[in-house]
């Protein structure tokens, strides 16, 4: 089975909260999972910018990407985020390959408008290199940084950079873990599933909002390409991934219309 599982930044700030999802992704990938892992690194790059006197703009939920900005995210979320995952994972007994999606423009990418600077929307995902690894026993660590054929350099949202790699992937399920529990109704409870137009609806009505607006977004797009399982769900529960897979994890699924019961 193809499994992505994107980890939100703030999941990777501490040491213990790196060594216990590293424990769990090894044995996933030990059990014969094909698994893919896309991080973010939002906070590290806020408290990054913040140490330099850079003030953090966002629209919608992106970060407006000024050329400072974007040097940050290279240096960042590409470069201390992602070395020091892949050296937890190979402590884990993981063969871990730390990548972004500019290794042969595995994410191929799009600047979203003038607005936000050198943010990048997917446009086209070349997963050769991740089947290459993953077919060797490798586990691909990539960051949320893309690139186009002329060489330019994006900030991508990590969960539509998730979403557009599972569908390329092919992958079965998307694993969305985050620093909350799961996507909230208007009354503040967790739902435990929607399908793609009730998560639009909250989307409109304006009960998801900012970065969970992005990454219900990005989940639609993945379920409507063929990803036939996507969770949404905190990364702090012991076990997540494991749940999540079995079907009984916490959090919200986002399922087709067709398989409401």
């Amino acid at each position: 089975m193809k499994v992505l599982v994107k980890l939100g930044g703030s999941l990777l700030e501490s040491q213990p909260s790196r060594e216990r999802l590293a424990a769990e992704l090894a044995a996933a990938r030990r059990e014969g999972l094909e698994l893919v892992v896309v991080h973010g690194g939002g906070k590290q790059m806020s408290r990054f910018l913040a140490e330099r006197n850079v003030a953090s703009r966002f629209v919608g939920g992106l970060r407006v990407t000024t050329p400072e900005v974007l040097d940050a995210v290279i240096k960042v979320v590409a470069g201390s985020v992602n070395r020091e995952l892949v050296a937890t994972l190979v402590a884990a007994g993981a063969r871990a390959v730390g990548l972004s999606g500019v290794d042969d423009c595995l994410l191929e990418a799009r600047a979203m408008g003038e607005e936000l600077g050198a943010v990048g929307r997917p446009a086209h995902a070349n997963t050769e290199l991740l089947d290459l690894l993953v077919a060797h026993g490798f586990l691909p660590v990539i960051a949320c940084v893309g690139a186009d054929r002329q060489g330019r350099i994006y900030n991508v949202n990590a969960d539509q950079m998730a979403a557009a790699l599972a569908s390329g992937f092919r992958a079965d399920s998307l694993i969305l873990l985050t620093d909350v529990g799961g996507v909230l109704a208007a009354d503040g409870r967790i739902l435990p599933q929607l399908t793609a137009s009730q998560a639009r609806r909250l989307i409109a009505d304006g009960v998801a909002t900012g970065g969970m607006q992005a990454k219900l977004e990005a989940a639609i797009g993945a379920l409507e390409a063929g990803v036939r399982r996507i969770v949404i769900a905190a990364g702090a529960e012991p076990g997540v991934i494991a749940r999540a897979l079995a079907g009984d994890g916490p959090g919200t699924r986002l399922i087709r219309e067709e398989n409401l019961p």
